[in-house]
């Protein structure tokens, strides 16, 4: 696409389909931008029947790479080494998606409708009619860590503990969610009630979103490689790409795309403050040892026990092996001095060694994982578990122990 591309649009009558239809013609391609249900059997037979009526030479569906294996693979996470997602940092992704997955298959056995059936005839139908299938959406674990560098550090923690204690604690759905599903996908509905309020959770959230997959297109599926593309979205994102494909695009996407992509880096005082905490921390000791021997045996004895108490029982919340739950009460006192290696790294690897999850636990992972109970009875979800709850000991054994010695060397 070029700048001065011309463009016509059309708005087909709603009576056609059961959700909301639009065409732009660009240069010599036509668009149909098909406005669907991520939780309507009609937005899935609409899909079969514009694909069937012969029409599109294209389909392109508002998915990334991995929710389409996702999709197209069930079993996914089972072929997935998991010491490397523990050591490459990746469980709590891994555990927002179980999440945002238990939360889809609650609704689907609520409503009787799988979330996202109409991706699922889309794909299906394109196979059968031999036609190319262009995935457009932006990977949901890079929105997500930009929905996390765009919100103000004080809405971080609410924001995702929201997302999932809202998702593990309810097991009934309630019918205005279902509703808000109608608009958006699992991801867009869950957030739905922050980003109205919020410009900074709106805009990697939805208008990104557009742009980026409006830049997809015309990279995949420019002027002229297709006579008609079909385009199934999310109703949500139908005005705002609409108003993209009005508007002259570069003339080379890939630029502003892979800008879409990228994830800011953590600042630099982020990234030394692990270093800080273990530097000051060090300090206090000498600085006890300086004074008197016992007093410098007193904080080494506060920073371990505190430190080793709270990622224990930590670990044993989330009923972790006792060997677990023994191995990370020495460990993370080592690991707080140590940034490079984390408590609940060293937790998930001695529970995976201790109870390496069988074969059982991947196939039911998903439906396991729907309970809360779920959680902790399945391998891989409590394998998660224990990394999360170790860490998280290990951060408030940190700075509780941290604050304990301060107030020895300092307090008066």
């Amino acid at each position: 696409m070029t700048d001065s591309q011309d463009s016509v649009t059309t708005t087909r009558p709603n009576d056609t389909t059961s959700g909301p239809r639009r065409e732009l013609v660009v240069g010599e391609t036509r668009y149909t931008l098909l406005g669907t249900a991520h939780v309507s059997a009609e937005s899935a037979a609409d899909v079969r029947a514009l694909i069937r009526s012969g029409a599109f030479d294209a389909v392109a569906i508002e998915l990334c790479d991995s929710r389409h294996h996702s999709l197209t693979n069930p079993d996914a996470l089972g072929e997935q080494d998991l010491f490397q997602i523990f050591r490459q940092g990746k469980a709590g992704m891994v555990a927002a998606s179980l999440a945002l997955g238990a939360f889809q298959q609650r609704v689907a056995e609520q409503s009787g409708i799988e979330p996202g059936a109409e991706m699922r005839a889309a794909l299906e139908e394109s196979r059968d009619a031999g036609l190319p299938l262009l995935l457009i959406d932006r990977d949901v674990g890079i929105t997500l860590k930009r929905i996390y560098h765009n919100v103000p550090w004080w809405q971080r923690l609410s924001l995702f503990s929201g997302l999932l204690g809202s998702v593990l604690s309810r097991q009934q759905v309630s019918a205005e969610e279902i509703e808000r599903l109608k608009e958006g996908d699992v991801l867009e509905s869950t957030f739905s009630e922050f980003a109205a309020e919020s410009e900074s959770l709106y805009t990697p959230l939805i208008s990104e979103r557009d742009r980026y997959m409006v830049l997809r297109l015309a990279e995949d599926a420019a002027p002229g490689r297709y006579r008609h593309v079909l385009v199934v979205i999310g109703a949500g994102h139908m005005k705002g790409m609409a108003e993209q494909l009005e508007q002259p695009l570069p003339a080379d996407p890939a630029p502003e795309r892979e800008m879409l992509e990228a994830t800011p880096p953590p600042s630099r005082l982020w990234r030394s403050l692990p270093w800080l905490v273990s530097l000051l921390v060090l300090t206090g000791f000498a600085i006890g040892f300086s004074r008197n021997t016992e007093l410098g045996w007193q904080l080494v004895g506060e920073w371990f026990l505190i430190n080793g108490v709270l990622s224990g029982a930590a670990t044993l919340a989330a009923l972790a092996h006792p060997v677990t739950v023994a191995a990370t009460f020495f460990a993370a006192p080592l690991t707080s001095l140590n940034p490079t290696i984390g408590a609940g790294f060293v937790a998930a690897g001695v529970e995976l060694w201790m109870r390496k999850p069988k074969v059982r636990d991947f196939s039911t992972l998903r439906h396991d994982v729907t309970e809360l109970k779920g959680w902790w009875r399945n391998r891989v979800s409590r394998t998660l578990l224990v990394f999360l709850t170790a860490t998280l000991g290990s951060a408030a054994g940190t700075w509780i122990a941290g604050f304990r010695i301060a107030g020895a060397l300092f307090g008066g």
